[in-house]
């Protein structure tokens, strides 16, 4: 084995480093995607607070995220990373009743994507 890692080395040096360099790039992504698994699987169906984003929630929840957003009249084309306590400071109202405004939009997709797929 280490007379052909050696071999490599010394004729093709170029193609070894490619290979070494294409094995990280391989192996980052399976431990990222191992990762993202990992913390989804376990993060499904958290109950709504105000650290979270739309986004969060909605991945969370397993709701369309546009959707969610028209429902709480936020922008539907912006990828918003906005807390929902942020939101809630920028609209004047208390974060815990856009929590519950959150919870009840939440709500109503998931009870139209049950009666969509019956």
């Amino acid at each position: 084995m280490r007379g052909a890692i050696k071999s490599l080395w010394q004729h093709n040096r170029l193609l070894f480093i490619a290979f070494c360099v294409a094995l990280l790039v391989t192996l980052f992504l399976a431990v990222r995607t191992v990762a993202f698994y990992a913390y989804w699987s376990s993060h499904r169906s958290v109950p709504v607070e105000e650290w979270m984003t739309i986004g969060y929630v909605a991945r969370s929840w397993e709701v369309p995220p546009q959707e969610l957003r028209g429902l709480l009249d936020l922008s539907v084309e912006n990828h918003d990373r906005r807390s929902i306590a942020q939101i809630a400071r920028e609209r004047e109202v208390p974060a815990t009743a856009l929590v519950r405004e959150v919870e009840q939009a939440v709500e109503t997709l998931r009870a139209e994507g049950g009666e969509t797929a019956q």
